[in-house]
């Protein structure tokens, strides 16, 4: 059972395309994963409307960051906006503020 499905935006998957082949895998991987068990370890909150898809992968910390769509009956999405390597313990707020520009964007289109 999945709890939810993955899309990515164009800069996710800009993101993905700059990154090796095996670190996409161990990416993707997880994303999996968190679509059919919902771990907090693998999708966590960061604010009211962000999450970010969390993988570690030879000592590198990947974050993809996504929202949640509800709008379509049939399926609940989750949107990854764009990603980035993170080098600091927080998650940068610009990062954020990214997410939030591109999240609402993309409503802004639909």
């Amino acid at each position: 059972m999945r709890f939810f499905e993955t899309r990515f935006l164009e800069e996710a998957k800009s993101f993905l395309s700059e990154l090796d082949s095996k670190t996409v895998r161990k990416v993707l991987y997880n994303i999996d994963l968190a679509e059919q068990t919902n771990d907090p370890r693998l999708l966590k909150k960061l604010t009211s409307d962000i999450w970010e898809f969390r993988t570690r992968f030879s000592g590198t910390q990947i974050r993809l960051l996504a929202f949640w769509d509800k709008s379509d009956k049939q399926a609940t999405l989750v949107i990854a906006t764009h990603g980035f390597i993170k080098k600091v313990d927080k998650v940068p707020q610009k990062e954020i503020d990214r997410a939030i520009r591109l999240k609402e964007k993309y409503f802004e289109s639909k």
